[in-house]
C-alpha cells in the first residue's frame, strides 16, 4: 500500500486517480488546508490528518500495511514564502521531520518526493541538470533543498530510500476534465489565464517586462500533470526494485515566456485574453528550464503531453467546466 501525503491537492489527486487506474493500493493523508475531497479518486481510502500528528501517521501506517510514501504535503507559493517564511520553515521542513519520524519508527523505507525546481534558483544556464548549482533565491526553494538534504541523512543513518522529483511547472488537467486545478488564491500562470478566459477574472497581471529574456518576461518549462504522476510511480518501482536513491529533473525541455503561454491560450480557447503589466515579485529567476534526460535515460520516462497547446487544452476542459474549481 502506497501513502501519499497531501492527495488531495491538484498534484498529489492527479498522482492518486493514476494509481487508482493501474490498480495501485493506495492511501490519501491530508489536512485540507489547501487540498479538495472532491478530487480524491472513489473507493480511495482517506485519513484526514495534520502531518505533525506522528501518532495518526503511525497508525495510519499500521493500518493499511504502508510500505512506501509519495510526499506532496507542503506549501508552495513563492511569493508568501518571501513575506512569511517561518509559514514555510514550519510546515515544510518540520513536515518532513514529523514524516520521516514516522517512517523510520514503522519501517517504511522508500519515499518519492516532490522536490522543485526552485531548489535551483537562478543559474543562468541554458538547460538546468541535475548536477548544476543548487542556490534558491525564495524560501520555499530553500525548504525544498533543506528537505532533499534530510533525506540524503536518513539514507545514510537509517537506509530510506528516496527520489526526488525537482519538476519545473506543473500544469493542465486529468483527461475526463473531472479533476485539476483548484488554488484559493490562484498563482500559477495558466489557471490565472484560463479565469480570464472563463470570466471569473478580468485580467493578466505580468510580473514585469524588463528580464533578460527575448520578451522580457520569464520564460518556464511547463509540464503536464499527468507525466508528472507517470514519473512518481516510475520512481517508486525503481526503489522498489533495488534502485539507490537519486533526484531527477522533470519538464518538457522546452522554455515559453508569460507573453508566450498567453498567446498559445488565446489560440486554445479563441477568447483575448486582457493582460496588464505589474511589479515583479520577488524570488522569481528569469529563466528555469529542465533538462530531464536523466529520468528518460534511467526510468524509461517520456512526456506523453509534449506540446503547451496540448497542456493547455487539457487544463481548458477543466476550467471551461469548473470556472469556480470544486465549488458547487
Amino acid at each position: 500500500m502506497i501513502l501519499v501525503t497531501g492527495g488531495a491537492g491538484y498534484i498529489g489527486s492527479h498522482c492518486v486517480r493514476e494509481l487508482k487506474e493501474r490498480n495501485i493500493d493506495v492511501v490519501v493523508y491530508d489536512n485540507l488546508s489547501t487540498g479538495h475531497v472532491e478530487s480524491i479518486a472513489e473507493g480511495v481510502p482517506f485519513i484526514k490528518g495534520d502531518i505533525f500528528d506522528v501518532e495518526l501517521l503511525r497508525s495510519t501506517i499500521r493500518k493499511y500495511n504502508v510500505d512506501s510514501v509519495i510526499h506532496f504535503a507542503a506549501y508552495s507559493l513563492v511569493g508568501e514564502s518571501m513575506s512569511n517564511p517561518a509559514k514555510y520553515y514550519h510546515n515544510n521542513v518540520a513536515g518532513t521531520l514529523s514524516l520521516l519520524d514516522a517512517m523510520t519508527k514503522e519501517g517504511v523505507k522508500y519515499l518519492v518526493f516532490s522536490s522543485s525546481a526552485a531548489t535551483y534558483g537562478d543559474t543562468g544556464e541554458g538547460l538546468i541538470t541535475e548536477e548544476s548549482p543548487q542556490r534558491p533565491t525564495s524560501v520555499y526553494g530553500q525548504t525544498k533543498l533543506m528537505m532533499e538534504q534530510f533525506m540524503q541523512d536518513y539514507d545514510k543513518a537509517y537506509g530510506l530510500k528516496y527520489v526526488a522529483l525537482r519538476y519545473f511547472n506543473a500544469a493542465g488537467a486529468h483527461a475526463s476534465g473531472e479533476i485539476g486545478e483548484a488554488h484559493n488564491p490562484e498563482t500559477h500562470l495558466i489557471p490565472i489565464i484560463l479565469q480570464v478566459a472563463n470570466g471569473t477574472r478580468d485580467h493578466i497581471g505580468i510580473f514585469d517586462e524588463d528580464y533578460p529574456t527575448p520578451d522580457g518576461t520569464c520564460i518556464r518549462d511547463y509540464i503536464h500533470i499527468t507525466d508528472l504522476a507517470d514519473a512518481h510511480i516510475r520512481a517508486l518501482d525503481y526503489l522498489k526494485a533495488g534502485g539507490r536513491s537519486t533526484h531527477y529533473n522533470l519538464g518538457n525541455g522546452n522554455g515559453f515566456s508569460v507573453k508566450e503561454v498567453i498567446d498559445v491560450t488565446e489560440r486554445v480557447t479563441g477568447i483575448k485574453i486582457k493582460r496588464a503589466i505589474e511589479p515583479r515579485r520577488p524570488g522569481d529567476p528569469a529563466t528555469l528550464v529542465a533538462s530531464s534526460e536523466k529520468i528518460k535515460r534511467e526510468l524509461g520516462w517520456k512526456p506523453r503531453y509534449d506540446s503547451l497547446e496540448s497542456i493547455i487544452s487539457s487544463a481548458w476542459k477543466w476550467h471551461s467546466t469548473h470556472p469556480h474549481g470544486y465549488e458547487k
